[in-house]
């Protein structure tokens, strides 16, 4: 610690102060540590045009803070988005163990200002100056290896959750001369969750910020918690309650997160959304459409199926021709601490807690007896509420048989559980609801009923657009098509269009 720099930042007062009208305010602290400290930021034609901070407690967290304010004062949000804990400590010439905690409270209040500034509809960036009068202003073109001196490197944002996908993309797109920002969303905070395997919680935030800081990229996050809850959340407890098996990712990516982050991107003078996803583009007379990613065990052109083939334009998918295991090893490579971490199998906001849990504490699902019944609709047992099955499943049913037994339809009506043989569950017939074709019906030439399972030939008689109602006529059964999952249409391989299961039939 340089003892000169660390008294003059505790007498500092020049921006020692309430916030200024119109700021954007972040804190962190309080009363748990007993240091507090907060900073204001008012944003102006893409700069910070005026700072101010307060603090509470320890004179480190004083000096900390003042430094930080100092630091960012007429910089970009851009350059104070690189500001990570390490810089705080080393604006007072580093700081012992014991009181790096000042550096991480200035750190934190920093990006949690800029969390809000992210999440109002400013511009990012400051405004290219204009010319001499008389003259025309000329943007250079980078080449296709390096960037000359007077050019500006293609800017892109990454989407970066904090495991080692979307820090592999982050780092290729690096590797090719880009100017990387990384965006992390918020989606949810639950004492209840388990937020070390959560890829959205504030625990989660902060592993993709120091991630990110670490490989010198600036950090910005999103809080979408408030939208997440009301379109993808509050939706999964409806489908449950009302005897359906949502599929929540393919709603969050198709209408919350992607959309939002594109948003930001573009306010951040970014050309593209960059995303850690095996996926991929291809584009046919009509323009984009998305396509599976070469390793067909961690393809997930199912889960992004709800995309808008218009937002494909301004995504990339570098990890597309890449499998799980070629990823980490670029990781290791690179000595990133994320390359060997594992990978969630929850969602989100289940994460580390059961679902009936969940739906009773949310969405006050609690158990209700009712009856096991049969096809013929004989009682065969009793269950605990109906939104505890799904169908297809088959452990836990708790009816005892000469032949196994799944799950074949659920009634929330009347709270019954209806089971059979397997054969019962294949079906050659789909009803979608709420679909979405990109492409005319008659070229689809197969679908895919379920995360994983491969595609089945299939046929479609509908026209492009909206269909409240839309039959996929399959040419071999299937096992188990879920009410309220999702049907990806596919043309040639490629996702043409997606609705959800309503009703299937043989």
């Amino acid at each position: 610690m340089d003892r000169d720099l660390f008294e003059h930042y505790i007498e500092d007062q020049t921006r020692l102060g309430p916030a200024p009208e119109g700021a954007f305010t972040g804190a962190a602290g309080g009363a748990a540590c007993g240091d507090y400290s907060r900073l204001s930021l008012r944003i102006e034609d893409g700069r910070i045009a005026d700072v101010s901070f307060d603090t509470e407690g320890c004179g480190a967290t004083r000096a900390a803070t003042a430094a930080v304010a100092e630091m960012v004062d007429g910089a970009t949000p851009l350059e104070a988005a690189r500001i990570s804990i390490d810089a705080a400590a080393d604006a007072l010439g580093g700081l012992i163990p014991a009181k790096r905690h000042a550096a991480q409270l200035a750190a934190d209040a920093l990006h949690r200002a800029l969390q809000s500034v992210a999440c109002s509809r400013l511009s990012l960036v400051p405004a290219p100056a204009a010319p001499p009068k008389g003259e025309m202003a000329i943007t250079p073109a980078p080449d296709d290896r390096h960037f000359p001196s007077n050019a500006t490197p293609e800017r892109v944002a990454i989407a970066m959750s904090g495991g080692v996908d979307s820090a592999v993309a982050a780092l290729l797109e690096r590797e090719r001369g880009a100017d990387v920002v990384a965006i992390t969303v918020k989606l949810w905070a639950d004492p209840e969750t388990d937020a070390t395997k959560a890829c959205c919680s504030p625990e989660a935030v902060l592993g993709a910020r120091g991630l990110a800081h670490s490989l010198g990229i600036p950090h910005f996050t999103l809080d979408l918690e408030e939208e997440f809850r009301r379109r993808v959340v509050d939706r999964f407890i409806d489908g449950y309650a009302s005897g359906k098996t949502p599929n929540p990712c393919i709603l969050c990516n198709g209408e919350v997160r992607i959309a939002a982050m594109l948003d930001l991107a573009e306010r951040l003078g970014a050309d593209r959304l960059v995303t850690g996803h095996y996926a991929g583009i291809t584009e046919d007379e009509e323009g984009p459409l998305l396509v599976s990613g070469a390793d067909s065990a961690k393809d997930q052109s199912y889960m992004l199926a709800a995309l808008p083939p218009q937002l494909l334009s301004r995504l990339s998918f570098p990890l597309t021709q890449m499998s799980k295991d070629e990823v980490r090893a670029v990781a290791e490579r690179h000595g990133l601490p994320v390359a060997r971490k594992a990978e969630s199998q929850d969602l989100c906001f289940l994460a580390g807690q059961g679902k009936s849990g969940f739906l009773r504490r949310h969405g006050n699902l609690r158990d209700r007896e009712g009856a096991v019944l049969d096809s013929a609709g004989h009682t065969l047992g009793r269950h605990r509420g109906h939104h505890n099955f799904t169908v297809g499943q088959r452990r836990g049913i708790g009816v005892s048989a000469d032949e196994a037994l799944y799950v074949v339809a659920t009634d929330a009506v009347a709270n019954t559980v209806t089971v059979g043989p397997r054969e019962e569950l294949e079906t050659c017939r789909v009803e979608v609801r709420n679909a979405v074709l990109h492409r005319p019906g008659e070229r689809v030439d197969a679908v895919r009923l379920r995360y994983h399972s491969r595609a089945l030939p299939a046929r479609v008689e509908a026209e492009t657009g909206r269909h409240s109602r839309l039959v996929v006529e399959l040419d071999e059964p299937f096992t188990a098509a879920s009410p309220g999952q999702t049907a990806v249409l596919l043309a040639e391989g490629a996702v043409v269009g997606h609705g959800t299961i309503a009703v299937a039939s043989s």
